[in-house]
């Protein structure tokens, strides 16, 4: 009989492992030699406590031949611990110094951040995670950096830039809300913006800026932002890119008034006024050209409204001579828009505006004012305690010269009335009243 596979060797050599197995293990002992997997099943507590004395024996064995310098029996120390007693709090203790044996002696660190992944998948609940999860970051740090630690010296390394991206997502993933997990979003957006990804950049930071808000890292990722957009907006004619530079600046700004940014943000700012003053300015002169006023007057009053000293200078004198051609068409442009006029400064009464809320008239501050109180010798005299004779003015008399008093119009004298002769009687007197008999004496 042939076998088209298999050479007679092979046919003997599993011959031999089916005779071995089938006389001195059971039928699952040989399907997991073959298949290399067997389902781990959790011991008993009698059982856990006994393999936990043995593991933490294994455990102090390694740990003693790692103090002494001898990494490769410690390592395998560990590895034993792991696979035999993988219920064990030991084996937590024994995977985590494994992993850190491979993090100082191999140069590999993609291999390092496994071991590191490989504990923190199976022993979430061991004290040492949190240590886990920073050993990692800095592993990812290290590819970033493009170089590795060993020992005294720095050795150059390289990765490719979406292994190193896959680091930080693991970290984010293994931690969410850690320490480490804004840190670890920040540096996706700088790799991403190293490799000149705009629209992955910008959507990296804004990941930091929603995620992780109230971090050092969120401020200055709004700032990246608005500085990615900005470069963004000098190379290219894109309009959008001024917004989203301005939109982010204003967000940073707001949210950080004191921030170390802010010079740097404010002359950002600056810088995107003039820009899209002057490409107002373009289109608005490229309209007069063309003698449409209307659409030349409207962007000329969009390039003063962004505040550039001399765009505004500029375009207030463009928009006076319009205005002096078609005062229609620069009127018709305006409309919709708020009562204003930039041909002249102050051309209009501010205060009539209904959204004028400067001070209030001089009028009514006066009536909003606090009473002062006097204080020194002045002129004030006191009210006289006798009323003056007021001035008199005899019927039909014409006023004094320099008086007040409006002369009155003749008037006759008004009937008396007649005094009656008839007396009038007075009312009577009320009836006097009964007298009241005393009370009879009681009897003795």
């Amino acid at each position: 009989m042939r076998f088209p596979f298999f050479s007679r060797l092979h046919v003997a050599a599993f011959a031999v492992v089916a005779v071995f197995f089938t006389a001195q293990t059971p039928a699952y002992a040989l399907l997991d030699f073959i298949f290399g997997k067997k389902d781990k099943i959790a011991p008993t507590a009698d059982e856990r406590a006994i393999q936990e004395q043995a593991a933490q024996g294994i455990l102090a064995e390694g740990l003693a031949a790692q103090q002494g310098g001898k990494t490769g029996r410690a390592k395998s120390s560990y590895e034993r611990v792991v696979k035999q007693y993988p219920f064990t709090k030991a084996a937590g203790e024994a995977a985590y110094q494994r992993a850190i044996i491979i993090r100082h002696t191999e140069n590999d660190l993609e291999e390092a951040f496994n071991s590191f992944q490989e504990f923190i998948d199976n022993h979430r609940q061991s004290p040492r995670f949190a240590e886990a999860i920073e050993r990692q970051y800095e592993i990812a740090e290290e590819a970033k950096g493009g170089k590795k630690q060993r020992s005294l010296l720095l050795l150059p390394m390289k990765m490719n830039p979406s292994d190193i991206l896959a680091f930080y997502e693991k970290i984010i993933s293994n931690a969410p809300y850690g320490k480490f997990a804004a840190l670890s979003q920040f540096s996706i957006a700088e790799i991403q913006q190293d490799l000149r990804e705009k629209d992955k950049a910008v959507q990296a930071y804004q990941k930091v800026v929603d995620n992780y808000p109230g971090t050092s890292q969120a401020s200055e990722s709004q700032f990246r932002i608005a500085s990615i957009s900005n470069v963004a907006a000098q190379r290219s004619e894109d309009a959008s890119n001024l917004t989203a530079t301005r939109d982010a600046l204003k967000t940073y700004m707001a949210a950080n008034p004191g921030g170390e940014r802010k010079q740097e943000a404010e002359q950002i700012l600056r810088q995107v006024n003039t820009a899209e003053a002057n490409q107002s300015l373009t289109i608005a002169k490229f309209y007069r050209t063309q003698g449409k006023t209307v659409a030349a007057a409207m962007y000329l009053n969009e390039a003063i409204k962004f505040g550039s000293p001399d765009v505004s200078t500029e375009a207030r004198e463009i928009l006076a001579e319009l205005a002096a051609k078609d005062p229609e068409g620069v009127s018709q442009s305006r409309r919709g828009q708020p009562d204003q006029d930039f041909t002249k400064l102050a051309s209009k009464d501010l205060k009539s505006r209904p959204d004028y809320v400067g001070p209030m008239a001089p009028e009514l501050a006066r009536l909003t004012e606090k009473p002062r109180m006097r204080s020194g010798n002045d002129s004030f005299m006191p009210i006289p305690l006798t009323e003056p004779a007021l001035p008199l003015q005899p019927g039909g008399a014409a006023p004094a010269p320099g008086s007040l008093l409006p002369s009155l119009p003749q008037m006759e004298k008004p009937a008396v009335l007649p005094v009656p002769t008839t007396p009038v009687p007075a009312p009577a007197a009320p009836a006097a009243k009964p007298p009241v008999p005393p009370a009879p004496k009681p009897a003795s």
